[in-house]
């Protein structure tokens, strides 16, 4: 096939590369016996290094074994941006088990689903988060909870965000027994026995992703798909970025980006990982204007939020050199705004869970497009097909985004029919509307899927409305995404309220709140007395994106 984006790669970006075919914890291993001395990981101004991480890791492995964990299981990661989720996944990895990363926010509902799907036999999570873990066990096959005390681990200004709707947000007291195991007892293991080799063909992480047909289902990415999609970001750097590289790590370990292009990204280049737990952008500027670092992988609200902060935000950013941009549509002039304060490069890519997850990206050094997500990466093939037939189509013709390359899952959790209806001779058919121009940047136009991308985060319409038809006053529910200039996409919901009732939409809500992560509740609100529908009853999302579009031209004088 031909790939005119070649041309376009910077210099000394190969068209391939060589990738290690080992497991990520014998890339850790290299990198600690390289880097012993080397910062790994720094948290709230305590510092391990990369050899100190890896006794951790190993350490953390001889704990699991030790608790029945064995190769194939799967070990629930319920962890923001700690040191301890360093160590957690790659000992959970180096014990040959398999790696299920859990976003911390989650309610219970979503919980019990996540684990259940999963079937897994263990979850590591921190003290705030216990009860909601605690509740959950019933519906799962979970018979060892590892609970990290907040200790140094949080500072106590984020305790409350993770709490949620807990007690109390300070120390809860976990008595071990039981089930339930401490953490950092688990550190004071050694393994019983030698722990099982890991290869790189096994599967290391079920990354949930999702659709619009109902809940998300897991991507099985194998250690080969992530080294491959770090080794590839690592050389789409190139000469870019300069002496002891520093990674800025607010995007979330839990989210396949953050997981790929923050941490396995850093271990690739032995570069220190600044870690930050929530996204508060001046927590975010501390950290920045403390230790300067040169790399950031953020989504757009990121790139928005952090030039608008009050006083002289360019003072902790001014040492970044490289900035990628994901998950969501980056606007020019936020890019812009951006690189005008801080001086580096800000570059948009492209990629999804099912791809580990990055498969595009714009030149660093080179021709930025704007408006695109970029040319392939090193090893990556792509084109645009038709996605009934799924036959190539030529440039300018818009059709489905088509990827193949190292970094594709080996297919869904579980669930070998939606596999064969995305996988074909190791094509991925990603359902991303998309263009191609005759030198092979490649530009979404729209998705085929209904999924909402609120801030970085998937956000699928049909969990949401569900969880709206369980409110006693709804009668029917739509939800559908609409362009915001902070998060990019937010979630509204239309609803048709049953006969004789009233709601306002503080009170739907604040129902959600109770049901769903914050960035699943909708943001705006609107009572119909019907919803557009077709012939054939199906609600048309579209026109109602469409109408909300129309109304805010009007609104703004931009129609």
């Amino acid at each position: 096939m031909d790939r005119p984006w070649y041309a376009y790669y910077d210099p000394g970006v190969p068209r391939d590369l060589e990738r290690p075919d080992i497991a990520l914890p014998e890339l850790f291993l290299q990198t600690a016996q390289q880097n012993p001395r080397r910062a790994g990981t720094i948290f709230h101004d305590r510092t391990l290094t990369y050899a100190r991480l890896w006794e951790q890791i190993e350490a953390f492995a001889g704990g699991l074994q030790a608790l029945g964990v064995r190769h194939g299981d799967r070990v629930a990661i319920m962890l923001p941006n700690l040191p301890q989720f360093v160590v957690s996944f790659f000992g959970t990895l180096r014990c040959g088990a398999i790696a299920v990363p859990t976003n911390p926010l989650y309610t219970q509902r979503e919980l019990e689903y996540q684990l259940a799907d999963s079937e897994a036999i263990a979850i590591v999570t921190l003290d705030p988060l216990f009860p909601r873990v605690q509740a959950a066990l019933p519906a799962s096959k979970v018979n060892a909870v590892i609970v990290c005390g907040i200790g140094p681990a949080l500072p106590r200004h984020l305790q409350p965000l993770f709490a949620l709707k807990e007690r109390r947000a300070g120390r809860l007291p976990i008595r071990p027994g039981g089930v339930v195991y401490r953490y950092e007892s688990l550190l004071n293991s050694r393994p019983t026995s030698s722990l099982h080799s890991v290869s790189a063909g096994d599967t290391a992480v079920l990354q949930y992703t999702g659709g619009t047909t109902g809940y998300s289902k897991a991507a099985m990415l194998t250690h080969r798909n992530l080294i491959a999609n770090a080794v590839q970001a690592h050389a789409w750097q190139g000469t870019s970025v300069s002496g002891d590289v520093r990674v800025l790590c607010a995007i979330p370990f839990f989210h396949v980006y953050g997981l790929s292009i923050a941490m396995n990204l850093s271990v690739v280049s032995a570069a220190t990982m600044l870690l930050v737990p929530r996204w508060i952008p001046k927590d975010v500027a501390r950290v920045a204007r403390r230790y300067r670092p040169q790399i950031f992988p953020g989504v757009p609200t990121m790139y928005v939020a952090l030039p608008a902060m009050p006083g002289r935000p360019e003072r902790s950013f001014s040492s970044l050199q490289v900035c990628m941009s994901g998950a969501a549509p980056l606007q020019t002039e936020v890019q812009q705004r951006f690189e005008a304060m801080s001086g580096a490069r800000v570059v948009e890519g492209y990629g999804l869970s099912e791809a580990g997850p990055v498969t595009h990206c714009n030149p660093i050094l080179g021709e930025r497009r704007a408006g695109t997500v970029g040319v392939p990466f090193p090893g990556t093939d792509a084109m645009i097909t038709d996605p009934e037939t799924w036959e190539p189509l030529p440039p300018g013709a818009i059709g489905e985004m088509t990827v193949r390359g190292p970094q594709v899952m080996q297919g869904y959790w579980n669930r070998p029919d939606e596999t064969l209806a995305v996988l074909r001779d190791g094509w991925l058919h990603t359902g991303d509307m998309a263009t191609m121009d005759v030198d092979g940047y490649f530009r979404i136009v729209d998705r085929k899927k209904d999924v909402i991308i609120a801030s970085g985060y998937n956000v699928y319409p049909r969990e949401v409305e569900e969880t709206l038809l369980s409110h006693p006053k709804i009668a029917e529910a739509a939800v559908v995404g609409v362009p915001s200039d902070y998060r990019g996409e937010t979630v509204k919901a239309v609803l048709v309220l049953r006969d004789g009732e009233t709601a306002s939409a503080e009170e739907i809500i604040a129902f959600c709140k109770e049901r769903l992560a914050i960035y699943k509740v909708p943001k705006v609100v609107e009572m119909r007395d019907e919803l557009p529908k077709s012939l054939i009853g199906k609600v048309l999302r579209r026109q109602l994106r469409d109408e909300h579009l129309a109304a805010q031209m009007t609104e703004t004088g931009t129609g």
